[in-house]
């Protein structure tokens, strides 16, 4: 059986010849190739610095300690989110404080942030879900009100705009992920993108274990002496991967356009279909990146994700990988030991039995989109329960 993923990278002989070269050459790791993708990344993401790291979760939890979030401290999270949003502020001591979405969406609601800031809340990190920018003409009003560090997590929205402004140059800090599943990928990887040359200095020096030179500037300078003058971390991202992502980043704009025909392609063929809410489009001013494609299931038929549960194992038996984005974090085990609970968040609860995510790549044709819908759109019309498959 062939499968279709849900996401899946797509490596061409360029990516290749890319890493090849680097593999042949005097550096692997902390070499030009690491200036030569952090340049790169300036251009889609309207950013004067960038710093690349090990992962998206890398990203936020040095942007967290460079901001200066640490014990004792709140920080505001969207609940409908990968975990990873909410642990690295675990991370650095401080308390995640979990946000409710939009009613009908899927992005942080601004009013339910405003209601839960205290004295002791430092930072808010809203999150461009499946690449749909956030709302941040609200949130950055309340940030300003409130002092608050903001701290945009754009892992789903590198090539994403917000009112003409890329995602990445409207806040301190942008993170951004470079895994197999993002518009592009060095493998594992991630950046966060800063407006202020103090910022980029400090995030370099935490990615190389708080050491104020690294290795090449003591080279150019013909010393050895460094000094550790703060606890870092060994978050670099090596040439090998840089050269992939130097590779990749150069399709972007193909791969933005490819993903944006296949959501759109979607909507046509699922549109008018029974019990089904397509996922919601940005406004007109701003630019979907399209990491994603959620669509909501609805009706009688899905009391607490029956019947999107039942969709998801029969397409997954026709070899079509499906997948649900996202638990709500405070539901998780770990957050409810912290003392979060059922009734938090109550959109994000209500949604969440309707979430499932359809296969959406580049490099995806249209014949497997086809073949996607056919399979679907025959499950939705299943109102029966079918025997489970073995």
């Amino acid at each position: 059986m062939t499968v279709i993923p849900y996401a899946r990278q797509r490596i061409e002989e360029e990516d290749i010849s890319s890493v090849v070269a680097t593999l042949r050459s005097d550096f692997l790791t902390t070499g030009p190739r690491v200036e030569e993708f952090e340049n790169a990344l300036k251009g889609p993401t309207g950013s004067p610095f960038v710093v690349v790291v090990s992962s998206g979760t890398a990203a936020l939890h040095l942007a967290l300690l460079a901001g200066g979030i640490g014990p004792g401290d709140e920080v505001l999270v969207p609940t409908l989110s990968f975990a990873a949003t909410a642990n690295a502020v675990c991370y650095v001591g401080a308390r995640p404080v979990f946000v409710d979405c939009l009613k009908g969406e899927f992005l942080m609601d601004p009013e339910d942030a405003d209601r839960k800031i205290t004295p002791r809340t430092r930072a808010i990190i809203p999150v461009h879900f499946a690449g749909h920018p956030a709302p941040m003409g609200d949130i950055n009003v309340l940030a300003s009100r409130h002092r608050l560090t903001v701290i945009e997590d754009g892992a789903h929205a590198l090539g994403a705009q917000w009112h003409g402004h890329p995602v990445g140059s409207l806040s301190p800090f942008t993170i951004f992920s470079f895994h197999p599943v993002k518009h592009i990928t060095t493998g594992e990887g991630g950046a966060v993108a800063v407006s202020d040359v103090t910022l980029m200095k400090r995030l370099k020096q935490l990615r190389h274990h708080g050491i104020d030179l690294d290795s090449i500037t003591r080279n150019v300078q013909k010393r050895w002496e460094y000094d550790m003058v703060e606890l870092g971390y060994n978050y670099r991202l090596s040439d090998i991967q840089c050269a992939l992502g130097v590779s990749q980043l150069k399709k972007l704009p193909k791969i933005l356009k490819a993903r944006k025909r296949l959501a759109d392609r979607y909507d046509r063929l699922l549109q008018g279909c029974h019990g089904l809410i397509l996922p919601p489009r940005p406004d007109p001013l701003s630019t979907h990146a399209w990491h994603l494609y959620v669509v909501r299931i609805v009706g009688p038929f899905n009391n607490g994700g029956e019947k999107r549960d039942r969709i998801f194992n029969e397409l997954r038996f026709h070899g079509i990988q499906t997948n649900v984005h996202y638990k709500p974090i405070h539901l998780h085990s770990y957050y409810g030991r912290l003392g979060w609970k059922m009734g938090d968040c109550p959109e994000a609860e209500r949604i969440f039995p309707q979430l499932l995510t359809l296969p959406l790549y580049w490099g995806m044709t249209e014949q497997q989109q086809d073949e996607v819908v056919d399979h679907f759109l025959k499950a939705m019309n299943e109102d029966v329960p079918r025997e489970k498959h073995s």
